[in-house]
């Protein structure tokens, strides 16, 4: 992988950058660039976990390199058929009280709005929404809204998916403007990676800028939750979109895990943390690629991501300096803080066990664990 600075700004020019929404390719036979032997092993993968691409995305990508990082995101890979890890690898079905709706913090509720993306990271940790029997999201929001109404706790509404800017802007407006209502709701959170696989669906979308200007003139803040994986993603196009967003007011802020072969790189790492801040969009989570099915490729132990994220961040300035390192699992977001030569210290961000909230954790030193769950407490 070349992180050169240099080389990374260069390739954001090889996107197709035309100013209307992408076309969508969901059958990986049709990419050009792979040769059919290699589809046909790939058309067996995509039928377990489905591919979907824009061809803007794909402009993206230098064919050229086996190992470009894009490519690897977005193109399916023999290794996701590997025996390894679980659907819902933080439990997630323990925090749905109802379909469409988690609620794992008292102050924070999810809704799932849609089951679709503009394109599926091959990493991702909700892979079982884009299959056949998925039961998790539904069309008709009414119920959820109804249960954030009846929980006055709930100050902080994140829709996601899917992705909620996949869902169409008058779907999307009934839902927005029906926590709009809701006096004890303060912040909602869009949870997004159109910026990056599919910017002029946002940028275009004056009934959505229209939608977010009301909701914060009543009161609201708004929040887009984008997903940069990568510096090459910051094209010109995706950062006139992020600026499109904070003109109308909205708070931009980027996560993503760390990922082997996307990012598990300082230098890359330093950069995306650079490229957030000078977009406005700073980065707020470094996540624990989690062990969902199909991930075994993806993961990277949890020492070396601390200690690629500690160097990335000794080359950044203070405003980039911000995120915090989390792993999302089923007891809540514990946050590794340290490392030594025989323990790794971290501790509970965000807890489901109120009892547990700020708890330090303090576990034996293994450099090849990549989960809590693989970690032996000393503690």
């Amino acid at each position: 992988m070349d992180t050169t600075l240099h080389t990374l700004k260069a390739y954001r020019g090889r996107a197709t950058l035309a100013r209307q929404p992408a076309r969508v390719l969901i059958d990986v036979r049709a990419l050009k660039h792979i040769g059919r032997a290699d589809l046909q092993t790939l058309s067996e993968v995509t039928a377990r976990f489905p591919f979907r691409a824009s061809d803007y995305y794909l402009g993206l990508i230098d064919w050229t390199d086996p190992h470009d990082p894009i490519r690897r995101l977005i193109i399916p890979d023999p290794k996701e058929l590997s025996d390894f890890g679980n659907p819902d690898a933080s439990d997630e079905a323990s925090n749905t009280p109802l379909p469409g709706l988690q609620h794992k913090y008292p102050d924070t509720a999810l809704l799932l709005v849609t089951d679709q993306c503009a394109a599926f990271c091959r990493y991702c940790f909700r892979k079982r929404l884009f299959q056949t029997d998925n039961r998790e999201t539904v069309r008709d929001m009414s119920a959820g809204i109804e249960y954030i109404r009846q929980h006055t706790t709930i100050t902080d509404v994140l829709l996601t998916g899917g992705d909620a800017l996949a869902l169409p802007t008058p779907q999307l407006q009934t839902i927005i403007e029906a926590l709009t209502q809701i006096r004890h709701v303060h912040t909602i959170r869009i949870g997004s990676k159109m910026l990056a696989y599919n910017p002029a669906r946002p940028l275009s979308d004056t009934r959505l800028h229209s939608l977010i200007r009301k909701t914060i003139a009543a009161g609201k803040n708004v929040y887009l939750m984008c997903h940069f994986d990568h510096p090459r993603e910051f094209t010109p196009l995706a950062l006139e979109a992020l600026s499109v967003f904070r003109e109308i007011g909205v708070e931009c802020l980027n996560q993503c895990p760390v990922t082997a072969g996307i990012n598990d790189d300082a230098t890359v790492l330093a950069d995306l943390l650079q490229q957030c801040t000078d977009a406005g969009c700073p980065q707020y989570y470094f996540f624990q690629c989690r062990p969902t099915s199909g991930n075994a490729g993806f993961v990277i132990p949890i020492t070396r991501a601390f200690s690629l994220i500690d160097e990335a961040r000794a080359r950044v300035s203070g405003l980039s300096r911000r995120v915090r390192y989390c792993l999302s699992h089923a007891t809540g977001k514990v946050e590794v803080v340290g490392l030594d030569p025989e323990r790794i210290y971290a501790r509970y961000h965000r807890a489901k066990n109120p009892g547990d909230e700020g708890r330090m954790l303090v576990f034996q030193r293994d450099d090849m664990a990549t989960w809590l769950d693989d970690l032996v407490p000393v503690i």
